[in-house]
């Protein structure tokens, strides 16, 4: 293992031992969050299937590195391959160690959707939170003088920026222009573990509701304060773990007016993480992605198990997550909360999402909110987990692509708002 503790070298070092297959080298660099995620079998499967697709590499290209979170940086490493490029982005800390390491498609720099028109609202950053764990976000507000809607985004599980970047798709982005486009002022901001992560994966007894809540909160209020905001009608939106999180955002604080619920999952969390995983494993039925799914389901086991405790290390669970955060996440009834709030909701669900599911997250917010009085459920059909529109089975190769949260999406969040619940109201 090099002594090599610059980041550039370092990731051009990773490429280099992966064109030569020594796996368990690079397994040596792994931090040990990461290594709670993946291994070095693991890493030759992603390796082997996308240079199957691609093509034997050709070359390497130049290393760019830009800050991440605290303590962190990415670099991105271009890989030329005979029929498609590659990029492979990691995150280096100060020791050298990686603890993050992604193969991703080559790809173009993000471009608005063809239903944003960014002549009609203006944008400004903001301090969300205050002291040590502030972060930072963006106001998206709409020309004229109001007052109108406001809605706070939330994006999913993990370290993600405030557009919820991922390759050259910026989910969150697109959200808050199509909605600012028609009137609806949004804020949208970094997760604590982007900005913060190596000072949260270091704090005792970190949970969900740490991760989500005082920042919401704070990004609701925030809003209200802005210029045209009714205060009123400032609304939450969460997508994936940020919708199974909102209705405990509007518990700690009643002044949020509704929420939307964009693919928010009501099974289990490590109930879910088996059944991904076994979805996975039949697409890609190869010993490694076997072994991945044997140990995702040893680790989804010991989150069940009564046994677990706060002293339960977090490398024997999943995502390498603590034992504190899954205990909260198993104490915590997203639907019942909902069915609490005496708010109205939109819940939206992709019908070709295999992450949360019309068969194993939907039915619990029908059952469960069967007698709220303002409740609105809908399924679009065609739309994957990030409600990209697509064809059959959904992948997770069908995110990589340029694309953009379905235009029917942002209309119905837009037209819920103004039937009484925002937007003119």
């Amino acid at each position: 293992m090099t002594t090599e503790t610059d980041p550039a070298a370092i990731a051009v070092t990773i490429v280099e031992l992966a064109c030569k297959g020594s796996f368990a080298e690079i397994e040596r660099f792994f931090a040990p969050p990461l290594r709670a995620v993946i291994d070095a079998e693991v890493l030759r499967a992603a390796w082997t299937a996308e240079t199957g697709r691609r093509g034997p590499v050709s070359a390497i290209g130049e290393p760019v590195s830009e800050p991440a979170q605290a303590g962190l940086v990415r670099v991105s490493v271009p890989v030329v391959c005979e029929r498609a490029d590659l990029t492979v982005v990691v995150a280096v800390d100060h020791d050298g160690m990686l603890n993050d390491l992604r193969l991703a498609a080559a790809t173009a720099p993000w471009a608005p959707p063809p239903y944003a028109d960014p002549t009609r609202f203006d944008e400004h950053d903001v301090t969300v939170g205050d002291g040590p764990l502030a972060v930072t976000g963006t106001v998206s507000l709409p020309h004229g003088p109001g007052p109108r809607a406001g809605v706070v985004l939330l994006s999913g599980g993990g370290p993600f920026d405030r557009d919820a970047t991922s390759g050259a798709n910026k989910p969150l982005k697109d959200l808050a222009w199509g909605l600012a486009c028609r009137g609806v002022a949004v804020l949208r901001f970094d997760k604590v573990t982007h900005t913060h992560s190596g000072q949260m994966a270091n704090t005792a007894g970190f949970t969900m509701a740490d991760e989500y809540v005082p920042h919401a909160v704070a990004a609701v209020r925030l809003l209200q304060r802005e210029p045209g905001v009714d205060p009123g009608r400032v609304f939450v939106l969460g997508h994936s773990m940020g919708g199974k999180v909102a209705p405990r955002v509007a518990a700690a604080e009643p002044s949020v007016a509704g929420l939307v619920i964009m693919a928010g999952d009501t099974q289990p969390m490590h109930e879910a993480a088996v059944r991904v995983v076994r979805y996975l494993a039949a697409l890609d039925p190869s010993p490694a992605m076997e072994a991945f799914a044997k140990t995702i389901t040893q680790q989804a086991a010991m989150v069940a198990s009564p046994d677990l405790s706060p002293s339960t290390p977090a490398e024997a669970l999943l995502f390498g997550w603590p034992a504190a955060f899954w205990l909260d996440l198993r104490g915590y009834d997203p639907v019942a909360t909902a069915a609490a709030l005496d708010k109205p909701m939109f819940i939206l669900q992709g019908g070709r999402d295999y992450q949360v599911t019309v068969t194993d997250d939907l039915p619990g917010w029908r059952a469960g909110l069967a007698h709220s009085p303002d409740v609105t459920i809908r399924v679009y059909d065609a739309d994957d987990h990030l409600f990209f529109p697509g064809t059959g089975p959904s992948t997770p190769a069908d995110y990589e692509p340029a694309q953009h949260v379905d235009p029917a999406v942002v209309a119905d969040i837009v037209e819920w708002l103004e039937h009484g619940h925002g937007v003119g109201a």
